[in-house]
């Protein structure tokens, strides 16, 4: 799908896309960003303005006009969103109804899991800050008996995750500590655990595990796959030394630890 050869005009003012910090500048442009960022489409799409950019920049009157219509009825994502692709015949009439359908067991779902699905598709494009914008949202109405405790914990975790990806790995540790302490699970543990030696010396990371009061053995497999992670990255490091690019060779060893040490 491409939408380099316009079937109308092109806006002079484009329409901005704050989540991901673009600028639209025709329908097809638009259908291309809504096809593939099914997540992102929010309160930053479904609204008056972009119905009123369709109306003034593209001057597609009618097409404004059924837009308008399912907002004030409040029809739901999938009735406002589909006649923007019905009007230049975007995808074909299977993949459309696919689509629809994509959206609309998506506008059932609740408002914090549409949000952790934002965040969660922020993460995989590496958009990590404004993932973590979206999960600190949803932490912020955290009620449990809503979602449920495992909910909550997937969201430290996944926070932690987009933490670790900046390097942030104080920050890391914390929301992992909350996801383990949120739902007991071993995973979470062995990820609090693996990411403390990223930003402890020795001595703090030995008194941060002694306060765990978990099971020794538990700790200790994971102290043992922590040392050979890092011997393998060591030995890396040296085989990587007489590269054209040692700098990029490193990063990469780096990204490969915190693959494997899941943050």
């Amino acid at each position: 799908m491409s939408f380099d050869l316009c079937q109308v005009r092109v806006a002079e003012k484009p329409y901005y896309i704050e989540n991901i910090g673009k600028h639209i500048y025709s329908i097809e442009e638009l259908c291309f960003y809504l096809y593939r960022n099914i997540y992102l489409i929010d309160e930053t799409i479904v609204n008056e303005v972009l119905c009123d950019w369709i109306r003034d920049e593209l001057g597609l009157r009618r097409l404004y006009s059924q837009m308008y219509e399912h907002l004030e009825k409040k029809d739901g994502i999938a009735s406002f969103i589909t006649p923007i692709f019905r009007e230049i015949g975007y995808l074909p009439a299977d993949k459309l109804r696919e689509y629809q359908e994509n959206l609309s067991r998506l506008d059932v779902q609740p408002g914090d899991t549409r949000q952790k699905l934002k965040g969660d598709y922020l993460v995989r494009c590496g958009m990590y800050s404004n993932a973590i914008s979206e999960y600190y949202h949803v932490l912020e109405r955290q009620n449990p008996g809503n979602l449920g405790a495992r909910f909550y914990s997937e969201i430290w975790n996944n926070l932690g995750c987009a933490y670790a990806r900046l390097f942030q790995f104080s920050d890391a540790a914390d929301c992992f500590r909350k996801a383990w302490k949120m739902s007991g699970t071993k995973e979470m543990l062995r990820k609090y655990v693996s990411v403390l030696p990223l930003f402890l010396s020795d001595e703090d990371y030995k008194a941060r595990v002694s306060e765990l009061n978990a099971d020794p053995v538990l700790i200790g497999n994971i102290q043992e796959y922590n040392l050979k992670a890092a011997s393998n990255a060591k030995a890396r490091e040296e085989e990587m030394k007489d590269k054209p690019d040692p700098e990029a060779a490193l990063q990469a060893l780096k990204d490969e630890y915190r693959r494997g040490a899941g943050v």
